[in-house]
């Protein structure tokens, strides 16, 4: 889409609705609402929502088991998305999948993944399924940086490559895997130089500025349309909060992290902060219209919040269903 006042206002909108939306299922994470844990990605919107803008209607994106802000990007139903995390009947999976288990078909999402680094040949597979069939759609595949360190890595983009196939691979580079700083993980940080040996391009980008990630993802889609294959691109950002939402909850459960260094990044490159502060120079919001925009979208979460909480608890006898395929059927 071209970056109109109405598309970089709407690129906020989606912004703002997942910092909501992830900074209340870390409440409800607290409250003891949220079965099992999750994962959220506060601070790393601008890289959801620049790639996910990146993208038309029919093209589909794989995601991982830091999602929401994905789902929520591409335009998910944020009350069936909440009432899923819940683990609500409500819920996309009939509150069988929780946080890291999401999909919403109709908007061409696949499925998240909570093994590290699974999707990614998945993204891969799709794509070949894209080209096979010649419908002139893309596959987004996104990972993040532990990921790179997994065999998939390599398998899934060396296969991706040989068989030129429309996807695109989009590295959210926190520079965390779980609590191993990446500096300790790798020889050379720099991930989307690997893409290199793959034959495809690669490009690094500041995951905290959503046009700067738009205008990478939007070339490399357009790339892959055309049928020159996949791409790689490294999205570096930084998340404010730990690996997990039951990690936050535990006695130093962030104390790998570096005193300050949490602070600095939250108070210096919050995402949101650098859109906002550009919206305004562009002189399409002032500090009014944005407070109403950010109320707006607060409420959105409240009364996703409201349908979820309200919606009942899957029956015990759906524990069994969507597990085999029906008597008869082959």
């Amino acid at each position: 889409m071209p970056l109109t006042k109405e598309a970089l206002l709407n690129m906020y909108r989606r912004m703002l609705t997942i910092r909501h939306f992830e900074e209340g299922i870390t409440e409800f994470s607290r409250q003891g609402l949220v079965p099992g844990t999750g994962h959220v990605s506060i601070g790393e919107e601008a890289v959801a929502v620049g790639s996910c803008s990146a993208l038309g209607d029919k093209d589909y994106i794989i995601s991982t088991h830091r999602a929401h802000g994905h789902l929520l990007a591409r335009g998910a139903d944020i009350n069936v998305i909440l009432a899923e995390v819940l683990g609500k009947a409500t819920g996309c999976t009939g509150g069988k999948g929780g946080s890291m288990h999401l999909s919403d078909f109709s908007r061409q999402i696949l499925g998240t993944n909570g093994i590290v680094g699974a999707g990614i040949n998945i993204a891969g597979g799709v794509g070949l399924a894209i080209k096979m069939r010649q419908t002139g759609q893309i596959c987004l595949g996104f990972f993040g940086d532990g990921a790179a360190n997994r065999g998939t890595f390599h398998e899934g983009l060396n296969m991706a490559a040989v068989l030129q196939v429309p996807t695109v691979f989009v590295c959210t580079n926190n520079q965390y895997g779980l609590s191993m700083p990446q500096c300790k993980a790798c020889g050379n940080i720099d991930i989307s130089a690997r893409a290199n040996g793959y034959g495809m391009p690669g490009y690094r980008v500041d995951g905290t500025d959503v046009i700067a990630v738009y205008e990478a993802v939007k070339s490399a889609v357009d790339r892959a349309r055309d049928g020159e294959g996949p791409s790689l691109i490294e999205a570096v950002s930084y998340r404010l909060r730990g690996h997990s939402m039951r990690m936050d909850q535990m006695p130093g459960g962030s104390d790998y992290r570096p005193n300050g260094e949490v602070e600095d990044w939250a108070e210096n490159k919050d995402p949101l902060k650098i859109f906002r502060s550009k919206l305004k120079e562009l002189g399409y919001i002032n500090e009014k219209e944005a407070e109403q925009l950010d109320a707006e979208c607060r409420q959105l979460f409240e009364s996703a919040a409201d349908f979820a909480l309200n919606s009942p608890e899957p029956e015990p006898e759906t524990a069994f269903t969507w597990i085999y395929a029906p008597e008869g059927v082959k």
